[in-house]
């Protein structure tokens, strides 16, 4: 793959992702925005800040897991998980 092609995918799933904007403009900007402005860019400094390290530690993680998740054992187990999560909580709202 090109250097232009990773690019333009890169970009296409950032910016075509509507949670990007709803996590950014509606629940950070509504979270943000209810601090007093001068607390105001230490909110957005935070949470650009954190926003940057959980993307890289997600991209070399996957980078160094790779091996273990190209199995598909790796993939039955994180569906299991995953799908026990959602039952597990669907239960919950539905006691609650």
């Amino acid at each position: 793959m090109s250097a232009l092609r990773a690019l333009l995918t890169i970009m296409a799933i950032s910016l075509l992702n509507p949670h990007v904007y709803l996590d950014t403009v509606v629940l950070l900007g509504s979270i943000g925005g209810s601090y007093p402005l001068p607390m105001q860019p230490s909110f957005i400094l935070g949470a650009a800040t954190a926003s940057l390290l959980w993307f890289s530690v997600l991209g070399f993680a996957a980078q160094a897991l790779s091996r273990y998740l190209s199995r598909p054992i790796a993939w039955q187990w994180i569906d299991g998980i995953t799908g026990g999560t959602m039952l597990f909580l669907a239960g919950s709202l539905v006691m609650a």
